[in-house]
Formats: structure tokens, sequence, C-alpha cells
């Protein structure tokens, strides 16, 4: 510690052995800065502050509707694209500052200091944005910040109008193919449906459905035919008058009935087709047969009637109206017989068409699937482009944000820069130091002993004695004089640093 504080005296020593060296200098360094800091060109600056108000009331209207666009995200988006190089060069050319630009360096150099004197602020929670610029014309500086505000009002109301146009044509694009998507469909399942008419599914019936259909219409038209063939058969053993011989025993081959005879044969030839595709447990098989049976024995109980030996009996009214039941009797028959042969047709050509049916099932359920989904997919893009219209009108209209301008650009009147202050401040310590300085190097070049220590300190020599100086009076006076000087250079270096400083402040 002791070694610092004697280098820092032994320095201070040197300083003050060249201090008029140091007054000069500062006195110079102190007067050029000063004229620098002088001569700066003032620096104006403007502010603009605009509020964005984003709570529209179309917005809980139209929730549901349509895509609301996000405006509180367009304007932050609009404030920090703000200062891009396309919207700063329309700034220049709305201030006509492209006139002053001569070649392209220059024009490059304006479009830097535009971008780096343009400060753009905002606050996320109240939707405040500020602008702000420096010149040294005030008027430039008014006129950059007010073509800046018209350049971020105008592209915040632009909004994404062209992004929903573009949706928009895209939509209509893809409108279009499902239409033609959408005919081929219906053409392709008209053909399938003509060409496969009788296996399609009818009134919500499938296939298995129809064909249940036809085997319980089948055996309940045979069932009918049954009943009606056992009342013909009773009205007849009225009219015979006889009883059957109880206990006999007949073959019904050998008697001769031609009416049942036909009906047994095509019972017979239906039975042998039905044996070849199903077993003899298959209903229809089972009906046959007991059928059958029933015609033989009905041959049986027929030929065991007698003779009525009443010879009146073809004048009995009561035989008359037996006669006319008979017919009517007949004729039901034949009708029965008639539908029990036609809906076993149709059954067998559904039987016969079980191999063809899941296939036609399968591709009529693609066709469908297939048009369903382009007629979903088509639905849903009519919907969504009018979606899309109504946002892109949402996006550009004026109601959905307000701008409030809160500070509009003026002209300064006063300027804000330079801070000449702390700039006479700044160089009068710089002078003060840079004199130190050159005293201090002037005194390490020409380096002298100022103190014993010292000489013992650098040549390692016992020092054995000093010798003192006696200053004259003329002396004394001159080194009065001196250091009187030295104190009103110093006092008249600060007290023009007083002046300067009260004519800033002044002005400012």
């Amino acid at each position: 510690m002791e070694d610092i504080i004697s280098q820092l005296l032994s320095s201070l020593k040197g300083i003050w052995k060249y201090r008029w060296l140091a007054v000069i200098v500062t006195w110079i360094v102190a007067a050029g800065g000063a004229a620098k800091v002088a001569t700066l060109p003032d620096d104006y600056q403007t502010t603009a502050r605009v509020f964005v108000d984003t709570q529209s009331i179309l917005k809980p209207l139209l929730a549901g509707m349509t895509t609301t666009p996000n405006v509180e995200q367009q304007v932050s988006i609009m404030s920090r694209t703000l200062l891009s190089r396309p919207n700063v060069e329309r700034v220049m050319r709305m201030v006509d500052l492209d006139i002053n630009a001569q070649t392209a360096r220059d024009h490059e150099a304006l479009l830097d200091e535009l971008m780096n004197r343009i400060k753009i602020g905002g606050t996320s929670s109240y939707d405040i944005y500020t602008i702000s610029y420096n010149n040294k014309n005030p008027r430039l500086v008014r006129d950059v910040v007010q073509s800046l505000l018209t350049i971020f009002v105008e592209g915040s109301f632009q909004g994404k109008s062209g992004e929903s146009q573009k949706a928009v044509q895209f939509i209509d694009e893809q409108i279009r193919n499902y239409e033609e998507k959408l005919v081929a469909a219906e053409n392709a399942l008209k053909e399938f449906k003509l060409k496969n008419n009788l296996l399609l599914p009818r009134q919500g019936i499938d296939y298995s459905g129809q064909l249940q259909n036809s085997n319980d219409a089948l055996n309940s038209a045979r069932l009918e035919l049954l009943e009606a063939q056992q009342a013909r058969n009773a009205i007849a053993g009225q009219m015979s008058g006889d009883e059957p011989i109880v206990g006999a025993e007949l073959d019904p081959a050998g008697i001769d009935n031609p009416e049942l005879d036909g009906r047994i044969a095509v019972l017979n030839k239906n039975l042998d087709a039905l044996r070849m595709q199903y077993t003899e447990l298959h209903p229809d098989i089972v009906a046959s047969k007991r059928l059958i049976a029933q015609l033989e024995a009905q041959k049986v109980e027929q030929s065991k009637l007698k003779p009525s030996s009443d010879p009146g009996k073809n004048y009995s009214p009561m035989l008359q109206q037996l006669k006319v039941a008979l017919a009517s009797a007949d004729a039901h028959v034949a009708s029965i017989q008639a539908r029990v042969q036609e809906l076993t047709a149709r059954n067998e050509r559904l039987q016969a068409l079980s191999n063809a049916v899941p296939e036609v099932e399968s591709e009529l359920s693609q066709l469908n699937r297939d048009y369903l989904i382009n007629k979903d997919n088509y639905e849903k893009l009519v919907g969504r482009r009018e979606a899309a219209k109504l946002s892109g009108e949402l996006s550009s209209t004026t109601d959905m944000m307000s701008f409030k301008i809160i500070d509009p650009p003026t002209v300064p009147l006063t300027p804000v820069g330079p801070n000449r202050p702390l700039l006479f401040s700044a160089v009068l310590l710089g002078a003060i130091l840079t004199g130190g300085a050159v005293a201090l190097l002037i005194s390490q070049i020409r380096p002298t002993f100022l103190s014993p220590g010292e000489l013992r300190e650098m040549t390692g020599l016992t020092v054995l004695g000093t010798v003192a100086m006696n200053w004259t009076t003329a002396e004394l006076v001159k080194r009065k004089r001196g250091q009187l000087g030295f104190g009103a250079a110093f006092g008249t270096l600060l007290l023009a640093y007083g002046g300067v400083m009260t004519l800033s402040l002044l002005r400012f």
C-alpha cells in the first residue's frame, strides 16, 4: 500500500512539474471539444400514439357462423413488420426523401438512416402503439411519423382479404371437382341399379328378407290350397251321401281319378326337382310329401263313396246348392294352385340367384358409400366457401377494429438532442484527463529524482545528504506569480465551462 501511495505521489509531482503544459493541452482540448459540441445539429423528435380497439360487437354475433379473424394478432404482426424495407421505401416516397438520393448508395444510406431512427413500441395488454422518429429537420420528423401512421392503419385494415380470396378460389376448384365426382357416382349407381334390379333390396328389404318372405308366402299358399281342397272334398262327400268304408285298404295307384292323378304327378315332378337341391329334411320337400300323401288319401276316400239310390236327388234344391258350392270350391282351388305355382317359380328364381346376391350387395354398398362420401364433402365445401367469403369480408371491414389517435404527430419546437450539458461536461473531464496524461507522459520521458528516496531506490546507493534550495525574494515572487497564473488559467477554464453550461440549459 505504501508503494502505491508513493508511486501516486511521484506521479502527481511529475504532473505538477509540467503543470503549464497540462493547462495548455487542457485548454486546447476543451476549446476544440466545446466547439465541436456547439456545432452539432439539433435533433428533433416527435411521437405518435394510437389505440387499437379490437373489441367489436360482431365477434359474438357471428360466432359459429364463420371464422372470426384474429384482429389482435393481425395488428401485432403489422406493428412488427412496419419497418420492413418496402414500407420504409414507401415512406421515403411519401415524404420526398428519394429525391435527394442521386445514386443507389445514397438511397441505401437514407434507407438505413430511416430504419435506424424510427422506433416502434407497443403494449400487449392495452393495444397502444407508439411511433417515434428523430431528425434535424422538425417538419420532416412530423411527415415521416404521419406516413408511418397511415401505413400502419391501412395495412391493418387490409387484413387477410387476399388470403380469403385465394381460399375461396381453391374451394371453388374443389367444389367443381366434387361435382364431377358426384355426377359420375350417380350415373354409376343408376346403371348398376338398372342392371341388377331383381337383386336389389326393395322397400328396405334385402335379398335374404325377400327369400324369407317368398318362402313364407309359398308355405301360406300351400296351406291355403290344402284347406280349400279339404273344403271341396267335404262338399263332394255331402253330394254323394255315402259314408267312407272304414278299414278298407286300397292302392291309390290302382284307383282311377284323372283330376287327382294330374295333381299328384305335378307334385312328384316338383318333389324330384327339390330333391336335386335339398335334403329330405328341407321344409319344402316335407310339405310336398305330406301334400302327395293327402291327395292319395283323398283318392281312396272318393273311391269308397257309394252312389246314392235316391232317384230324385238331381231334383233336390239342396243338391243344386251343393253343386254350386262345389263349382265355387273347384274354382277357388284352381286359383290357389295357380298362385302356388307362381310363388314356387319365384322362389326358385330367388334361390338360383343366391350366389350372385352377396357380390351385388357388396358392390351396391361400395357405390353408396362412395356417393355419400362425395356428397358429404361437397356439402361441407359449399358451407366452407360461404364461411370463407364472410371471413374475407370481416377481415377487411372497419367495424372489426377502430383506431383512436391519442397523440397525433406534430412539428417539434424544441430539440431533444444532443444533450449538450452532458457533452460539455464530458469534454471538460476529457480535457483535464488529457492534460494530466500529457504532463505525466512528459515527466516519464524526462525523468528527474524528486526525493532522496527515489534516488536511493533507483541507484541502490546510500544517500549521504541533501542540499536545500534557498529561494531569493525575486524567485519567491516569481514562483507566487506562477501559482496565481496557473490558478487563474484553471479557474478561467471552469468559468468558461459554467458559461457554456448556462447557455445550454437556457436553450433547452
